[in-house]
């Protein structure tokens, strides 16, 4: 009984040692099979993704030619509800010159019902994508709400605020900058 007890104790170890050998020499994912965040003074990642009401989809890439903000928020987000009026007032204020803003809302954190209500409450008028599988926050590495990133007409990322809420004065800055042509 001993001896069996001995000889199945060994086959484990011998199979989690072959295992341990295998996994840690497997060949390490190459560079380009990492995902970088997004960074100041690099393209930012293009999607498309649908506006909250459903009616069509908006794709990053065929606003080149003009400034964006991308803003990641959720309906939950206090921050994120309390610089909305902010971002809504700069929208109207600079939207005659070519500036869009594209806010972003995981629907794995709100129904879409809570999105539209959202929208209404605050009378927001520029688009509002809905991200329904988070491909658009994981591929951007959102990690906290909101976060805002700025992006110039050229489609290279200018700014990236994480947390909030930002600003008028803040958001004014970054905004004049973008629109005027200039780079930090």
């Amino acid at each position: 009984m001993h001896g069996k007890r001995w000889n199945l104790v060994s086959v484990l170890i011998l199979f989690a040692g072959a295992i341990w050998i295998w996994t840690s020499s497997a060949p390490a994912a190459s560079s380009s099979e990492e995902i970088e965040a997004p960074r100041v003074g690099f393209r930012a990642p293009d999607f498309s993704l649908p506006l909250a009401d459903g009616s069509a989809n908006v794709t990053l890439s065929e606003l080149r030619g003009q400034p964006v903000l991308i803003n990641f928020w959720a309906t939950w987000c206090s921050p994120c509800r309390a610089e909305m009026p902010a971002i809504q007032k700069m929208y109207d204020e600079y939207q005659g010159r070519g500036f869009i803003v594209l806010g972003i809302n995981s629907a794995s954190g709100d129904a879409r019902e809570d999105i539209l209500a959202f929208i209404q409450e605050y009378q927001l008028s520029f688009p509002i994508l809905v991200d329904g599988n988070d491909q658009v926050f994981q591929q951007y590495q959102v990690r906290g709400l909101p976060t805002s990133i700025f992006v110039d007409a050229d489609g290279k990322i200018q700014d990236i605020v994480v947390g909030g809420p930002m600003s008028e004065a803040l958001l004014r800055v970054r905004i004049e900058n973008l629109t005027s042509g200039e780079v930090r």
